[in-house]
């Protein structure tokens, strides 16, 4: 028989309850703060419901009533300078803390509402309706509410999405050296997601102050807990990744409360995060007016059992047999809230003269639909006054994988903000390929940090880091295609967040990666995400030929505000190549694409290692090419100016690039070129590209399936086969 043994995790996993000794242990200022929260919160959600049964809020409204308790209790003992951002189900968790900063955390039953807390609701109502004096200029609405300044990240439209960024937050107060703390909001749907769980995994392992906050309500919209799980007490997630887990009645503000307490000063004092799972319920459907019965996934039985349970219901209740408060003072708070919530409302609409007895949006108070693509990116204005490439001078000799390595040196050497992250990269004298060669000995494990085989996970906490401000990270995809796996987070967080906060974020981010067609890692380890990317807004890219490209290109990145996509090619690493002499501080901004050959008869554009192979076919064919180097690729940086020129010289183009057919760079850049040149242009754009399959292991194949020089020259001759008889 084998020996066997239970084993025990080691960690923490409480259930708490509060008692009538807690109620009357409470300090009265806490409980009327509280009171004063909860009922300013339902009045809020209940103004929004109305106005979305009115037709009035374009989009979804995500009713948090039924589930303030957790919110309130949760942030009610936070400092303005601690941090929370949510899920789409986040008015609750928003004006909670936002409440708090207003408020400096007390609240006067009898003078509920402050002309500071008045203006909050109605801007935070603003957002949600999507007006302009929104927190976000009304381009966040219901799903995306963001106040920095209270310490309020933003809510997430994407469930389990602002879990990564939590964690990167907590990562930035970590190592600034405070105290703070950040808490993640997410409910029972999220619980499963597995941005979540790679979040908590790097929290554990890196000690954060970030707080997983489950909001379990029981439904993923009409789907029970039971059924997508074997355990639906979420918390037990935590024994999983060594994180201690509170389990508490949410309807309970008061056990809420005491179970945050406990957890933050863990987390102040360093231990590490911590979950806290309240069991709460909203009392409508997923979105809209009605409860979940009318939709015949919840019965009228059970939602009347939670709604007799009501946190507002609760604490006034307590309050009531302390002596605290009266019916009276109870029913004044109350009105209170509705007061301001009707002086809102009223500010943000009026009766429609052309709908007898409708309201409608005042007219003047919707954002002006010329700023509908402002803030996307920003203006790369910080680059202004820095050094550019020396156009004359001593060169010394290089590898071109050993400038990568010595442009993040001398980054890392002058910007302590600058951190690196990413698989291995740590590790192997410089990451697998050499691009982070003593990084690590000389800067240590706080900024050259190895990380989990967990792209969305620590993509995402870099983007948590980059979004606070106080750092500047640049992470390492060891190859392309793994942007895939982190696609939420590199796409609809990072790549957004400028413009869905309407402008209010900074996204200092460097993601460096390479293509490496040829080496033979087959079909998931070899694309050019170029393509994709130019395709999604608030990217930028770069993509360098040469090593002292590398150097600009990357110092330029690492200088701007804006997320930057790094394209490098295995192809280049092992090059002998040069650099300038002396410290290498020079930038080559956007809008700077390189002539590397004049020609007069047709436009070749290219990056990366296929400008070498187009100088090489040009000079097989004798065609008079023109030859640039585009180096910036993306919309906002294209160097417009050069293409063009050469364009309205040679009234032919050549698009030349390695990668597969389907998504590739050039088929987006065609479709821009036309529309911009048609008139100039004698034929149309042609196209050098890989075949349509991803390339594969085998040597042979690979080989087919990519672009090279002979590729080159058989679109070169199809331009000039075009011209017919010159």
């Amino acid at each position: 028989m084998p020996k066997r043994r239970r084993l025990q995790t080691g960690v923490e996993w409480i259930q708490l309850e509060t008692t009538a000794a807690d109620w009357k242990a409470a300090d009265p200022a806490l409980l009327t703060t509280m009171l004063g929260q909860l009922h300013l919160i339902r009045a809020f959600e209940e103004s929004v419901l109305d106005l979305a049964a009115a037709g009035l809020v374009h989009g979804p409204a995500h009713s948090s009533i039924g589930q303030e308790g957790g919110a309130v209790g949760s942030i009610v003992g936070l400092r303005s300078t601690d941090a929370v951002n949510g899920s789409h189900r986040g008015h609750h968790q928003f004006l909670a803390k936002a409440i708090q900063h207003v408020s400096a955390g007390e609240l006067d039953l009898a003078a509920l509402v402050s002309p500071q807390l008045q203006d909050l609701l109605q801007r935070t109502l603003a957002e949600i309706l999507g007006l302009a004096q929104g927190f976000s200029g009304g381009r966040g609405g219901s799903m995306h509410l963001q106040w920095l300044e209270a310490g309020a990240l933003g809510t997430n439209a994407i469930v389990g999405g602002g879990a990564p960024i939590a964690a990167g937050h907590a990562w930035a107060q970590k190592h600034a050296a405070t105290t703070d703390v950040s808490i993640n909001y997410f409910g029972d749907g999220a619980s499963q997601i597995g941005s979540v769980l790679e979040s908590m995994n790097l929290a554990a392992a890196w000690k954060l102050p970030v707080m997983y906050f489950i909001e379990n309500n029981l439904y993923a919209v009409s789907t029970h807990a039971d059924e997508v799980t074997a355990d639906p007490r979420f918390s037990v997630r935590g024994q999983g990744f060594g994180i201690p887990s509170w389990r508490v009645d949410g309807m309970d503000p008061l056990a809420v409360h005491l179970a945050t307490v406990e957890a933050t000063a863990r987390m102040r004092a360093g231990e590490g995060p911590a979950i806290v799972e309240a069991e709460v319920y909203r009392f409508f459907h997923q979105n809209g007016p009605y409860p979940g019965s009318a939709f015949g996934y919840r019965t009228k039985d059970e939602e009347a059992l939670w709604r007799a349970r009501d946190p507002l219901d609760l604490v006034a209740r307590r309050m009531r047999e302390l002596s605290q408060v009266d019916d009276d003072q109870i029913v004044a708070v109350r009105e209170q809230a509705q007061a301001a919530m009707a002086t809102a409302v009223a500010n943000l609409t009026e009766d429609d003269p052309d709908n007898d007895g409708r309201r409608r949006i005042r007219p003047g108070l919707w954002p002006d639909p010329s700023v509908v693509d402002t803030g996307i990116r920003g203006d790369a204005s910080e680059l202004e006054g820095l050094d550019a490439l020396p156009s004359a001078g001593a060169w010394r000799e290089t590898k071109f994988v050993d400038a990568i390595a010595a442009t993040l040196d001398r980054r890392m050497e002058t910007d302590e903000r600058i951190i690196v992250l990413g698989e291995d990269v740590h590790r192997l004298n410089g990451g697998t390929n050499g691009a982070t060669k003593g990084l690590a000995k000389k800067y240590g494990p706080d900024r050259v940090i190895g990380t989990p085989i967990s792209e969305n996970g620590f993509f995402g906490l870099a983007g948590g880091v980059a979004l606070d401000g106080r750092f500047r990270p640049i992470v390492e995809f060891m190859y392309p295609d793994f942007m895939w796996v982190a696609a939420d987070q590199v796409f609809n967080q990072v790549g957004k967040a400028r413009h869905m906060f309407g402008d209010n974020n900074t996204v200092p981010l460097v993601l460096r990666t390479k293509v490496a067609m040829g080496s033979g890692y087959g079909s998931q380890h070899l694309m050019d995400p170029a393509g994709i990317f130019a395709t999604q807004a608030g990217w930028r890219i770069v993509a360098a030929s040469t090593a002292a490209d590398y150097v600009g290109l990357m110092n330029a990145a690492l200088a701007l505000e804006d997320p930057v996509l790094v394209i490098e090619h295995v192809d280049l690493y092992g090059q002998a190549d040069r650099v300038p002499e002396g410290e290498l501080d020079y930038v080559i901004p956007p809008g700077s694409a390189a002539v590397r050959r004049s020609g007069s008869e047709v436009t070749v554009l290219t990056y990366l290692s296929m400008v070498a192979h187009a100088l090489e076919a040009v000079e097989q064919t004798g065609i008079d090419a023109e030859v640039i180097d585009l180096r910036w690729l993306d919309r906002a940086s294209l160097d417009w100016d050069t293409i063009g020129e050469s364009i309205r010289k040679t009234n032919n183009v050549l698009i030349v690039e390695q990668g597969a057919r389907g998504p590739s760079y050039g088929s987006w850049l065609a479709d821009e070129l036309q529309r911009r040149f048609f008139d100039w242009l004698d034929q149309p754009i042609e196209r050098v590209t890989g075949g349509e399959a991803s390339p594969s292991i085998s040597k042979v194949l690979e080989r087919a399936a990519i672009a090279g020089t002979e590729q080159v020259v058989a679109g070169l001759e199809r331009v000039r086969a075009a011209w017919g008889g010159r």
